[in-house]
């Protein structure tokens, strides 16, 4: 009690919290004095906090929606099983109105991929075929190499020497914790079959956008343009991407052989899964939690994104077994389609558009320790958010302001709603070694961390769901 007690004085100095059984109060700096949280609801937050903490119910789901499903790519039969199995578990859970609600789609499938260097001293080539491409002629595709060391060197390229040839774009991404360095570097797998094509190119390979030393290829979405011709596209091994520049460097020629069975786009049908956690006397507002169900074909998704699945759940149910009801109803969210185009997000937008959302977030960048907290919520809730920095600092966790957004889902309903947002940035150092990939797998995953992530959750959505403020709407970002 003596922590607890020295965390009071800390709200007291600071004119967080009246004493005794009084509130959180905006005070002179707000120029209201309209209460925002009860110390009540303080206590019963670091309760929460530490006890899931304790919890190895993070690690479960995550490891039980890997193993007894797998990958779960939308639309497939895979995605159709993850469904089922997070509403068998949400209602196993003991969380009310659990509900699958359908998500149109167009799906896309993939072909089987080869690849590689071929003539003297070639090399076969571990790739796979970016989400969304097109297939090779039944024949393949041989053509000469032509390199360039990242993507806006091939965007900056005025010349013809694209023309007939298979681009090749050696974007290196680096190590960063917030994930920074995928960010500047995935420009050139969403559009480096643009801007090939735009130069003549009859396909484009890419750097695998990771961060690891593997033979392993990183798959992800690309986006073509209606106005220039669709050209196959995959991504190659950073071994193999790394043999490939050094001759590229030396002047060697380079022809490269690419072989890929025909994809297809279908109509298809995914779901949202939502579980909730009924509110009192604010019940039709919604703190939403949510993480993605699904994941990319090719990989068992255990941080991308059943490590999520299992935070966000884990977190909640904490709050369920808390004995206490919130003010506000939490609802957990796992959204559909995430990888390949946001469809779940835009259809729960739309669907959701006219209920009040206090707060929205995702647990999406893998497995992580959590150091951070931002928020996107209006001035006059600034004080709950600082009462959550105060809980979370013993976790570990760092306030950084109120410029942040959300998870990549919740993001699309901040920006379309302008639903208010928080984002809690998890450590992204190692996360790319395995990103889109084969190995993605359980044992890249440590249970202390996914309980220290269920941990902020728990305190965030709480202290959100009975917060005396309203934390939004935001003014839209321009």
């Amino acid at each position: 009690m003596k922590k607890f007690s020295r965390f009071r004085r800390a709200l007291l100095v600071n004119g967080l919290l009246a004493p005794a059984m009084g509130a959180v109060s905006l005070g002179t700096r707000a120029q209201s004095a309209a209460p925002v949280l009860h110390g009540s609801d303080l206590t019963h937050a670091a309760l929460l906090r530490d006890t899931a903490l304790a919890a190895r119910l993070p690690f479960e789901l995550m490891a039980s929606l890997v193993n007894e499903v797998g990958p779960r790519a939308a639309g497939t039969p895979g995605d159709a099983k993850a469904v089922q199995w997070a509403v068998a578990n949400l209602t196993r859970l003991g969380f009310s109105n659990v509900r699958a609600e359908p998500v149109p789609l167009v799906a896309w499938q993939r072909g089987a991929t080869s690849g590689a260097v071929t003539g003297t001293n070639g090399r076969e080539l571990v790739v796979t075929g970016l989400g969304n491409t097109v297939g090779t002629p039944e024949a393949g595709i041989e053509a000469e190499v032509v390199y360039y060391a990242d993507f806006m060197a091939l965007r900056g390229d005025t010349s013809d020497r694209a023309r007939g040839r298979i681009v090749f774009i050696d974007e290196k991404i680096t190590r960063t914790r917030d994930g920074s360095g995928y960010s500047r570097g995935i420009l050139s797998r969403i559009s480096g079959a643009v801007e090939a094509s735009r130069r003549g190119a009859l396909a484009v390979a890419i750097r695998s956008l990771g961060t690891d030393a593997d033979r392993i290829a990183h798959t992800g979405a690309l986006r073509y343009d209606p106005q220039v011709a669709s050209i196959p596209a995959v991504a190659v091994s950073v071994p193999d991407a790394d043999w490939i520049a050094e001759r590229a460097g030396k002047g060697e020629p380079l022809r490269m052989r690419l072989l890929m069975a025909r994809t297809s786009r279908i109509q298809a049908m995914s779901n949202n899964v939502i579980a909730e956690i009924p509110g009192t006397d604010l019940a039709g507002e919604i703190v939403l939690i949510g993480a993605h169900l699904d994941s990319w074909d090719i990989t068992p998704g255990a941080q991308d994104d059943a490590a999520g699945v299992g935070i966000v759940t884990a977190a909640a149910h904490a709050i369920l077994n808390g004995k206490q009801k919130p003010r506000r109803t939490i609802r957990v969210v796992l959204f559909a389609n995430e990888e390949n185009g946001f469809d779940g997000a835009h259809a729960y937008a739309a669907r959701y558009k006219d209920t009040p959302h206090q707060l929205v977030g995702e647990s999406d960048f893998g497995a992580g320790r959590i150091w951070r907290i931002r928020s996107r919520v209006r001035e006059a809730a600034l004080p709950a958010i600082t009462a959550m920095a105060d809980l979370l600092r013993p976790l570990g966790i760092a306030a950084e302001g109120n410029e942040g957004s959300a998870g990549p889902d919740a993001a699309v309903l901040m920006r379309t709603n302008n639903w208010p947002a928080i984002d809690l940035t998890q450590d992204g150092t190692n996360y790319f070694d395995i990103h889109h990939t084969v190995a993605d797998t359980i044992d890249k995953v440590n249970p202390g961390d996914m309980a220290q992530n269920a941990a902020a959750w728990a305190t965030v959505a709480w202290i959100a769901a009975q917060a005396d403020v309203a934390f939004g709407p935001i003014a839209p970002r321009r």
